[in-house]
């Protein structure tokens, strides 16, 4: 089933593709374009959201530390 969803997609994705791109190809090339196309678009596509989780993470983190300093001296002033 798997095999047949990627051959589904890919067609679509490929003839979508290929008509914004203004290329003429037949069925096959299309459903191959499509498909190589997904392969490429979902790697960068997760390369890119591990680069903002990453950096998500460090504004978070950043964050979460300022709060911390903050909450010390809060407690801090108080003696």
């Amino acid at each position: 089933m798997p095999v047949l969803f990627l051959i589904i997609v890919g067609a679509a994705a490929g003839f979508i593709a290929t008509r914004i791109m203004e290329m003429k190809t037949d069925l096959v090339t299309t459903v191959v374009i499509g498909m190589f196309g997904a392969l490429i678009g979902g790697l960068v596509l997760r390369f890119l959201l591990m680069l903002s989780g990453v950096a998500a993470g460090f504004v978070g983190a950043i964050l979460g530390a300022m709060l911390l300093i903050w909450a010390w001296k809060a407690l801090s002033a108080r003696k």
